[in-house]
């Protein structure tokens, strides 16, 4: 079991939850600030459709995948339920996934694109997504940027960053950083929010405090350059393994997935190949 508690045998979702917020506002204290400055992206890899509506009626909103196809079906399902329950109320069903009291009708789930994004899937998720993570590529930001404009649009994106330098992840790498964000910052329908980036697998969380630590370093230097129109302000780090140590180094973004829905497939969070 690692620091940032994802042992989730013999809980319920609702206490998963609970557990994750619980660390979040501890690791947050640990840093300084309040539970309320993190967002948690949580990740649906590998949850059932009724774990995504029985989170949304304990009013969580913002929820992450890895895979574009996924990503648009799970959108579609979440809406389609919210707008029923708007429009015909809530059945049996729905009030025995949760508090039906949290739920909003008017206050959608938010999705976030957070795995590997190939450059003809691109268009299948501009019109779904909140937040694409994983812009790791000059060629992936061009894509996005001739789809968007097409509907004269703008879409938030952040620049993944491989900090670590292994060859098995994607991302841009930290020398390389300044160039990327110039180029993206010249796109106008992508709107340059924050950095990205994700530590080398280990059963040990502090194992990946000095690269968040560089990442949070990459990400000040690029603020205080003045990127993102004064809105560069997004650091998302961490998965269930290390969110804490990744709030603790800076992160206001972190991403989970088996420390809430459990461990169904393995790797809840993690990007697909």
């Amino acid at each position: 079991m690692s620091a940032s508690g994802a042992h989730t045998s013999g809980t319920s979702l609702a206490e998963r939850y609970a557990a994750v917020r619980d660390h979040i506002a501890e690791a947050a204290g640990r840093a300084g600030r309040a539970a309320d400055e993190v967002i948690l992206v949580a990740v649906t890899k590998h949850a059932e459709p009724e774990d995504i509506r029985a989170l949304m009626e304990l009013g969580h909103v913002d929820f992450g995948e890895n895979r574009p196809q996924q990503l648009v079906q799970r959108a579609a399902m979440a809406d389609e339920w919210v707008e029923r329950v708007r429009v015909l109320g809530r059945t049996a069903e729905d009030h025995a996934a949760g508090d039906a009291r949290s739920l909003d009708p008017d206050r959608p789930a938010r999705w976030h694109m957070i795995g590997h994004l190939q450059r003809n899937k691109a268009r299948k998720v501009i019109d779904r997504v909140r937040l694409v993570h994983s812009v790791d590529s000059l060629r992936l930001a061009e894509e996005l940027q001739a789809a968007l404009r097409k509907g004269d649009r703008r879409l938030d994106v952040l620049l993944q960053v491989n900090v670590s330098g292994e060859g098995s992840k994607q991302g841009c790498l930290s020398p390389a950083v300044p160039a990327m964000v110039e180029q993206i910052e010249s796109m106008y329908s992508l709107r340059l929010r924050g950095l990205m980036t994700m530590a080398p697998y280990s059963d040990d969380p502090e194992d990946a405090r000095p690269h968040f630590a560089r990442c949070r370093e990459l990400f000040e230097e690029v603020r205080a350059s003045g990127a993102g129109e004064g809105g560069f302000n997004l650091l998302s780090m961490g998965m269930s393994g290390d969110y804490g140590v990744a709030i603790e180094e800076g992160a206001n973004i972190v991403r989970v997935g088996t420390a809430i829905f459990g461990d169904q497939g393995g790797g809840g969070e993690e990007p697909a190949a």
